[in-house]
């Protein structure tokens, strides 16, 4: 029989901003909707009234289209399912929850907050695990007209029933539960708010979720929701927990080991592509020794066999080496357009030096590319090719600006350089070769200072590269400052 095309979601809170492991868990529910040809869900689980806001939904979006995930049903498409808030959908878990009353699957529980903290402090002293002890499963008729007509604030908590209770996980195998650990929990508040157990099983059923893929800890809830499942006679979707992702450290990944959220990643001059390949592979694996995907190579190999049982470490240094070789692989012309941003953050766009074209702009990328590891180093690398005046490294000074005779070195480099034609690598490089050679003195005491002069810097990308792509005015303008330079400490 032909398996129906799954419906899959991801459900964020907004009470944070898109962070990792949220991204991962969505970027696998998009990866197996797309494999098999089935819908991607996106609804906010904005219940949380007090922590939940419009800007993180925002922000929530914004991280999710970066990474060019896009959503079939949700917010701002719409769909046959709406609305995909849950704010908006209180009146229907309401409905659900005295469902439940109506069919004996749950009951009023009128305990007040200070008496379940004190059953709770007690069980702890006596060093036991605390569970609801359903005081109010057995309350008598006349009991509950009490308080009833004293208004008593009163939740409705599910009635757990004995036995057991499992779930096929798609990752881990047959999970099975003894129902005596669970205990009778809330699933509608006395302020008429649903739980998460609530909401989460009554849209999954509302929307026709054929599969759960989320993280690790959900483990523990995903019991609780399949007996809701059963007592709301619905088909219970698929189960696929995914492993968590760690720090360094090995410690679950947090704000401490960095960005807290995916659009910091794109603000620390991350590319998309590259966080999708880094993310994909962080818990799961083609099954073979690849490592640079594209989001087509992604959607055709991904397989929820792939998914690792052991938890996935999040290591930066991988990650700047995948964005490194995207940025390497990167059309000149969709890098400039990446690049941009930055450099204009750093006022450097558009370049401050006249006489800029397009052309020379590739050309300068291409030379630095190489050596960028992330678009924001561009900025420093960018910096001596985009202004009139560098700023000579004390290290660099010290360095390489102390050779004896470097004025008049410098100043015969000049004038051979002056009659370099055409002035590009070959010539440069003779220029210099031969200039030095000249003066008796090896060639690097001249290109050492000469990077120096029109740099600032002891390192930079090959020498007669830099110059040609300088040109010949500005090499000369650079060596006369240095030359000026020279003047003053002598």
């Amino acid at each position: 029989m032909r398996r129906v095309a799954p419906r899959v979601r991801f459900a964020p809170s907004p009470t944070g901003y898109l962070h990792v492991g949220g991204a991962r868990t969505a970027l696998f529910n998009w990866l197996y909707a797309r494999r098999h040809g089935g819908t991607f869900v996106l609804r906010i689980e904005d219940t949380d009234v007090e922590r939940s806001s419009a800007d993180m939904v925002t922000g929530i979006l914004e991280g999710l289209r970066w990474l060019g995930l896009d959503w079939n049903e949700g917010p701002e498409v719409g769909g046959p399912h709406a609305p995909y808030f849950q704010s908006e959908r209180l009146d229907r878990y309401r409905t659900a929850a005295s469902q439940l009353l109506t069919a004996g699957h749950a009951y009023y529980c009128y305990c007040s907050a200070d008496r379940l903290r004190e059953e709770r402090e007690k069980a702890e002293a006596r060093g036991e695990a605390w569970r609801y002890d359903r005081a109010c499963l057995s309350l008598s008729a006349e009991k509950v007209s009490e308080l009833e007509a004293a208004g008593a604030p009163r939740a409705i908590r599910f009635k757990v029933r004995t036995g057991s209770t499992g779930f096929d996980d798609q990752v881990k195998g047959r999970i099975e539960f003894d129902t005596a650990h669970i205990e009778d929990f809330v699933i509608l508040r006395s302020d008429l708010y649903p739980t998460y157990h609530l909401s989460v099983v009554v849209d999954d059923i509302d929307m026709a979720i054929t599969d759960v893929i989320r993280g690790d800890d959900h483990i523990s809830n995903t019991p609780k929701h399949v007996l809701l499942f059963e007592a709301f006679g619905a088909t219970t979707p698929r189960f696929a927990h995914v492993p968590l992702i760690l720090g360094a450290d090995k410690k679950r990944l947090s704000k401490r080991h960095g960005a807290t959220s995916v659009t910091e990643y794109r603000r620390q001059g991350y590319l998309a592509e590259a966080m999708v390949n880094f993310l994909a592979l962080l818990g799961w694996s083609p099954g073979d020794d690849r490592e640079l995907m594209s989001m087509n190579e992604l959607v055709e190999s991904f397989s929820l066999d792939g998914i690792s049982g052991g938890n996935a470490v999040f290591n930066t240094e991988k990650l700047d080496w995948m964005n490194g070789q995207y940025i390497a692989r990167l059309p000149v012309d969709q890098l400039a357009k990446a690049v941009e941003p930055f450099l204009g953050e750093a006022g450097l766009w558009p370049p401050l030096v006249s006489g800029i074209d397009q052309a020379w702009l590739h050309r300068l990328l291409d030379l630095l590319r190489p050596r960028a590891k992330r678009l924001t180093d561009f900025v420093d690398l960018a910096r001596p090719f985009l202004v009139d005046t560098v700023e000579f490294d004390p290290e660099a000074i010290e360095k390489h600006l102390s050779t004896s005779g470097l004025a008049g070195h410098i100043a015969a480099l000049k004038g051979t350089l002056d009659t370099a034609i055409p002035f590009d690598e070959p010539h440069v490089e003779t220029a210099v070769r031969g200039s030095a050679a000249e003066r008796g003195i090896k060639p690097g005491v001249l290109i050492h200072a000469v990077r120096v002069a029109v740099t600032g810097r002891t390192t930079s990308p090959g020498l007669f590269e830099v110059l040609a792509l300088l040109g010949k005015a500005r090499t000369i303008a650079r060596l006369d400052r240095l030359l000026l330079f020279l003047a003053t400490r002598s």
